[in-house]
């Protein structure tokens, strides 16, 4: 009886290492796109920012208010 109770160890560590193997090997596309997505939008929001900063130190720049 004591032997059944030693194999049945490796039958448990065998039948989590297909579950955790199953588990690891599932489909992740869909999560990884709209990851992708959402990085898109903001690369372009910090884009759009850096644009409006650039704009706003141009104006400031050649405001004429350090002309001689």
């Amino acid at each position: 009886m004591a032997s059944l109770a030693w194999l049945l160890i490796p039958l448990f560590a065998a039948i989590g290492a297909g579950i955790w193997g199953s588990w690891a090997a599932r489909d992740r596309t869909q999560g990884d796109i709209s990851e992708l997505a959402g990085y898109a939008r903001f690369r372009e929001a910090m884009d759009k920012a850096d644009k409006a900063e650039q704009t706003r130190a141009k104006v400031e720049a050649h405001s004429g208010s350090d002309a001689v």
